[in-house]
């Protein structure tokens, strides 16, 4: 029964974890590069939200749009400062073929400039609020559901079907809709996508805008059920949504949905096991595994896969 239980719990946990990948597989697929500063985006937002509950007493319903609205804002000012290419030649066909080439200086500059506006974003927000644990609007349920001799959380479940619902719309919209389309041909043929006269750097641009709004969707669902954010915050958000979507494979909005579910119930059964450094050994042992199977196919995960539902 401990076995059944730590299984369910493990895949309660998957809704969380599939909500912080969406926006990061989203970011990766269209641009093809990982925005190390996509969690303190999030993080950014998340403070906001904070200091609007904590210093001007907004109601929840207020608080919770602010939060998507400040991340997006933010993940625009990183897609600015990290993610722009500095030709000249805006939306030029040569600029268009370069997204198509194999890792350059500019991915790595890309990369490591993200990485120092992570350090600049969290930093901004320890400063906005200096305290270790910040209140954040709570809609946590605290009773219990049982069935039979298992416990589920009704508030856990209802992230849980509410996460898979959105992965499930965005895979769909992207499928089957005009701007979908654009985005995915902006990803994955960008020279075609260009030629055919679309914008590619206007669509890279917004659906980076897109998938940053997704990832303070995500704040907002976690932290109303923990009701504080820490400065750890950020660094949580990108680790494992980094490794769920690296394990459904980066770039996969189902497979997101796998990876998250397997990556909760392998936490759930390894903290019962070895504890808090067993959940996070297993975590990175999984990602190094995902790493591992795609290299032994000789799958790049940038050019091969692009953005796809």
């Amino acid at each position: 029964m401990d076995f059944l239980q730590r299984t369910l719990d493990g895949l309660l946990e998957a809704g969380p974890y599939a909500l912080v990948g969406l926006g990061l597989t989203l970011g990766f697929g269209i641009l093809r590069r990982v925005n190390l500063a996509y969690g303190a985006s999030a993080m950014v937002g998340a403070y906001a939200g904070s200091w609007l509950h904590v210093r001007l007493d907004w109601p929840v319903w207020a608080v919770l749009p602010c939060v998507v609205l400040v991340t997006a804002l933010t993940g625009l000012y990183v897609q600015w400062l990290c993610f722009t290419d500095t030709e000249q030649s805006t939306g030029s066909a040569q600029r268009a073929s370069s997204a198509v080439s194999g890792a350059d200086a500019r991915e790595v500059v890309a990369l490591a400039s993200s990485f120092a506006v992570w350090m600049q974003l969290e930093q901004l927000c320890v400063n906005l609020l200096p305290r270790h644990l910040n209140p954040f609007p709570d809609v946590a349920v605290t009773q219990e559901w049982t069935l039979g001799q298992l416990g589920l959380r009704p508030d856990r479940l209802l992230m849980c079907i509410a996460a898979a619902a959105l992965v499930m719309w965005v895979a769909h919209w992207i499928r089957t809709s005009r701007t979908g389309l654009a985005l995915r041909a902006a990803a994955n043929h960008p020279l075609a996508a260009h030629l055919s006269g679309l914008r590619v750097p206007l669509l890279q641009q917004w659906g980076f805008v897109l998938a940053s709004g997704l990832s303070g969707v995500a704040a907002c669902a976690v932290l109303s059920l923990e009701g504080q954010v820490t400065p750890m915050f950020g660094m949580w958000m990108l680790m494992k949504g980094l490794a769920a979507a690296m394990i459904g494979g980066l770039g996969s909005l189902r497979g997101l949905l796998w990876g998250a579910a397997l990556l909760g119930v392998a936490e759930a059964h390894a903290q019962a096991l070895f504890g808090p450094l067993g959940r996070d050994a297993t975590t990175w042992g999984l990602l190094l595994l995902a790493l591992l199977i795609r290299s032994a196919r000789k799958t790049a995960w940038a050019p091969a896969g692009g953005l796809h539902a």
